[in-house]
């Protein structure tokens, strides 16, 4: 079969088991499995693809009009300019979070700039995303992420090696603080925040492929909140900041659990869509 055939058959495929976005993700997927770009396709749509190829490319189509996740059925997602793998113990990192990465990088330059070095505790770690983001931005940055799941930080250490951050990240298996030394200058987390009655009503795209766990954040959303609210202090730096994502919903809530523990709002953050996405805290 020739790729541009392969290609017009993908979106036909998907478009036909009424996937939304069928054209997307059937180059997505057959770049992927063919090792070829979207100029591949553009300039040499008659290239030759290998039997065994195209098997692999319509095996892919069928999990993906079964209702499988693209970049599931990927093993990776990009992130920040980042290339991260995925495994079932981690989320899919999305460009929503990718808000909380902006707005803590002109915070943690200036505690560079101060102090000369950074130091990041990243809580519920999955795919090392926040960290690695802020350390592929901040040369003088080092990184703890830290997840309750052990093959979450397995694929969080192996993605800090695919990217050469080996040398300024560390993964630890911890239960929030459980597990954590010493002290840091700021502590992110894209913790779990979906309360029960929104997990029923979650897409099944991420209801069926996304751990529960790093999801599900209690019968109000806000349990992952309490807790690292209630021992951030102990292991914050004087300048210490703490960025966390958060719900659509629940800007003035998270900002009241962390106003009990004594810090207050730095900045807050809204996503591409206008919905609040991220708060920065910083001790009273």
């Amino acid at each position: 079969m020739k790729l541009g055939e392969l290609l017009r058959n993908a979106r036909v495929r998907l478009a036909a088991a009424g996937v939304e976005s069928a054209a997307l993700d059937a180059r997505l997927l057959v770049e992927h499995y063919t090792a070829t770009t979207r100029t591949d396709a553009l300039a040499r749509p008659d290239r030759e693809i290998a039997d065994e190829i195209a098997e692999a490319v319509e095996a892919a189509l069928e999990r993906r009009a079964a209702g499988e996740p693209v970049h599931r059925i990927m093993g990776r997602r990009e992130f920040y300019g980042l290339d991260l793998k995925l495994s079932p113990a981690t989320l899919e990192p999305r460009p929503d979070t990718e808000i909380l990465v902006d707005r803590m990088i002109p915070h943690l330059r200036a505690i560079v700039a101060r102090h000369g070095r950074c130091r990041i505790l990243d809580l519920g770690t999955g795919t090392g995303a926040i960290a690695l983001a802020l350390l592929s931005q901040l040369a003088e940055a080092t990184a703890v992420g830290a997840d309750i799941d052990p093959g979450a930080v397995a694929t969080a250490i192996e993605n800090a090696h695919r990217h050469g951050l080996s040398d300024r990240f560390e993964g630890i298996v911890s239960d929030w603080f459980s597990a954590i030394n010493g002290k840091f200058h700021a502590i992110v987390s894209n913790p779990p925040y979906i309360d029960a009655q929104e997990m029923d009503s979650l897409p099944p795209e991420v209801r069926l492929h996304d751990p529960h766990k790093a999801l599900h954040g209690g019968q109000d959303g806000l349990g992952a909140y309490r807790a690292i609210a209630a021992e951030a202090g102990r292991y914050l730096e004087p300048v210490g900041l703490i960025g966390v994502e958060i719900g659509y919903r629940q800007r003035e809530q998270v900002a009241a659990v962390f106003g009990r523990a004594g810090f207050t709002v730095v900045e807050a953050a809204k996503d591409l869509a206008g919905h609040d996405r991220a708060l920065i805290f910083k001790a009273e």
